[in-house]
């Protein structure tokens, strides 16, 4: 999994029947040169040229290879009945409003470096079929988490953010809720020239501007019902740019959080715990202001899962779930007409 931080490939190693029974194994980071990860996130943002985004492709691909011999190096014995490898690619452009999507990376190219057949291509299908084509977590988070005290909430704070919600009669509610780390890692880029506000630092230090917070949540994405999907950058209108950097950032916690209140506060009933995973966890301002919305907010390194390879593992389920014939998203989890199969098979 390359995340849309483009921080690194997350690798991880399951064994699974693509339904409830899931063990996991360990996972690593292999991060991203800071060349390579400018590139990425140009060619995500901006319309880089052909030629360039295929080197920007070929080179991601290495990395992953890198990062699933590292994994199988790390794993030992462990590692030696790999059956197949679930890659999602790294998210250059996803426009749910026009049906398009497109994750780079070249599956042929993995399967001959690595060996192992790769399932790929996880979200074109569920758009064909009209849905939103993310989020796909969601079906894994009722895999791990439908068995707890329910109603539950599984969030994930990603570049952007989603949600599952998880009811006692097998119900599933789904969606992006807006932005997650990722308007808060660039502003603390920009403006103090970290990769990210490591501790909550900065954001500790400073004051929420509620009217800022209240601006943003009025614009179009946030009034609309789950499920739906963002890209990382349909968020760019938050506009913090006349506040200092602790104040900035804290308020850029508020509008991520504000807004997963404000899309929890619709579904049929509130959630008894708050399950959280990515790299949101580690923040605890965005944790701490969690609990003046949800009684319950663990992480989900509580139930024994990383956080940090939990997406990871996700699509490695996935990946069998493609080999099983079993869909990957259904309506409830990104609005497609009927359960969408999805995946294709690089072998």
């Amino acid at each position: 999994m390359s995340g849309t931080s483009a921080d690194g490939v997350d690798a991880a190693l399951i064994v699974s029947d693509g339904e409830d029974k899931v063990e996991f194994y360990g996972g690593l980071t292999l991060p991203y040169s800071q060349d390579l990860r400018s590139r990425l996130l140009e060619a995500s943002h901006h319309n880089v040229p052909t030629d360039e985004l295929l080197r920007v492709e070929k080179e991601v691909t290495l990395h992953h290879a890198q990062a699933v011999k590292d994994l199988v190096d790390h794993l030992g014995e462990t590692a030696v009945d790999v059956d197949v490898i679930g890659f999602h690619g790294h998210t250059v452009r996803h426009i749910p409003r026009e049906d398009i999507t497109l994750q780079i990376g070249n599956p042929w190219l993995l399967k001959e470096m690595t060996g192992y057949p790769v399932v790929f291509d996880f979200r074109r299908h569920d758009m064909a079929l009209g849905g939103q084509g993310a989020p796909l977590v969601s079906m894994f988070h009722q895999a791990l988490f439908a068995k707890g005290d329910l109603p539950a909430l599984v969030l994930n704070l990603g570049g952007v953010a989603n949600i599952t919600w998880l009811g006692p009669n097998n119900e599933i509610i789904a969606g992006d809720t807006g932005p997650g780390c990722g308007l808060l890692d660039e502003w603390v880029q920009e403006m103090a020239g970290l990769p990210h506000d490591k501790d909550g630092e900065l954001a500790k230090q400073g004051q929420v501007h509620q009217s800022l917070v209240d601006e943003a949540l009025s614009t179009e994405f946030f009034q609309k019902p789950l499920p739906k999907s963002a890209d990382r950058f349909d968020f760019d209108h938050v506009d913090v740019s006349g506040l200092s950097v602790e104040d900035g950032a804290a308020t850029l916690c508020a509008v991520t959080v504000q807004a997963i209140a404000k899309a929890v506060a619709l579904m049929p009933a509130p959630p008894t715990q708050v399950w959280v995973t990515g790299g949101g966890v580690h923040h605890p301002v965005m944790m701490e202001q969690f609990t003046e919305y949800f009684k319950v907010v663990k992480s989900v390194d509580e139930q024994g899962f990383n956080p940090d390879t939990l997406e990871a593992e996700c699509f490695a389920w996935l990946a069998i779930r493609h080999l099983r014939k079993l869909p990957l998203s259904i309506p409830e989890t990104t609005g497609c007409k009927q359960p969408a199969l999805g995946g294709l098979l690089a072998c």
